[in-house]
């Protein structure tokens, strides 16, 4: 008979909001696996939890796959925890989940506190429509490219940004959005320093540059105002590979395979703004 994964959700910051279900998951596995030990060592004391929590993060989740589906195949219950959050929703866990499902075992959901919806919530901006992108490309063509997309994104946009890349990443959607667009930045939330700030992209470069961030950010930004086409979508994205070096016809071949459009409507369609 095959076990069961079970996803557990931890504070994003405060202790407290560790759930009464969470505490009784963690006690009942007979297997913790978890980002960071020694985070987790934090939270299982804080429960009265002994279990002894064993490593699985996303440098050893190729590893780790061969022990995780035997547990479950001889019918452990593992539970799996990252350092904050949801595992498997911007963290380590989708590869455990397949595993998971690949064996036959139950898959379950401890549900708990989220940075995500947290922030959205504190952020005064519409809620009934969001789309979570989690960090920004580093570099080159994919952050080109993701930046273009986001200008013509109508939903409210969220996105984790870290310290060392938040005024980067700030400046970078000021340049691709508007610096006018709204935006609420939430630092450390549920923390000791816990800060919401909100204002316009272009206030926020300004205001982050003159200060220095610490902590964990998420950034909360107003959708784009007016209607995009499909086409003049698709255009902005190719001219954003172009920008940062790719050939057009890459560009092209990309963007309409990606986006399952023709190739000769998208390159007509960029010749014609020349």
């Amino acid at each position: 008979m095959s076990g069961r994964l079970v996803l557990c959700a931890t504070p994003i910051g405060h202790l407290g909001d560790a759930s009464p279900r969470l505490a009784e998951a963690l006690a009942e596995a007979d297997v913790i696996l978890s980002e960071d030990t020694r985070r987790a060592r934090v939270l299982l004391n804080h429960l009265g939890v002994e279990n002894r929590p064993e490593s699985y993060h996303a440098g050893n989740e190729a590893e780790r796959a061969g022990r995780l589906a035997q547990l479950l195949e001889e019918g452990a219950s593992v539970a799996l925890i990252s350092d904050a959050g949801t595992p498997a929703v911007a963290d380590p866990g989708l590869s455990a989940v397949r595993i998971a499902r690949e064996v036959g075992a139950e898959v379950s959901v401890v549900p708990g506190p989220s940075a995500v919806v947290a922030a959205l919530a504190v952020s005064g901006l519409p809620s009934e429509r969001f789309v979570f992108e989690g960090f920004l490309p580093r570099r080159g063509t994919g952050r080109s490219a993701r930046l273009a997309a986001l200008a013509a994104e109508v939903r409210t946009i969220v996105l984790f940004s870290a310290t060392a890349r938040v005024v980067e990443d700030l400046s970078a959607l000021g340049g691709a959005l508007g610096e006018d667009r709204q935006v609420t930045i939430s630092r450390e939330l549920t923390k000791a320093h816990e800060e919401v700030w909100s204002g316009t992209l272009g206030e926020a470069v300004e205001e982050w540059s003159s200060r220095r961030p610490l902590g964990e950010f998420t950034l909360v930004v107003q959708g784009s105002p007016g209607r995009v086409t499909p086409i003049e979508r698709a255009v902005g994205e190719i001219n954003a590979r172009i920008e940062a070096g790719e050939p057009m016809s890459e560009a092209v071949r990309r963007v309409a395979d990606g986006l399952g459009m023709s190739r000769r409507t998208l390159y007509e369609a960029v010749l014609r703004q020349e």
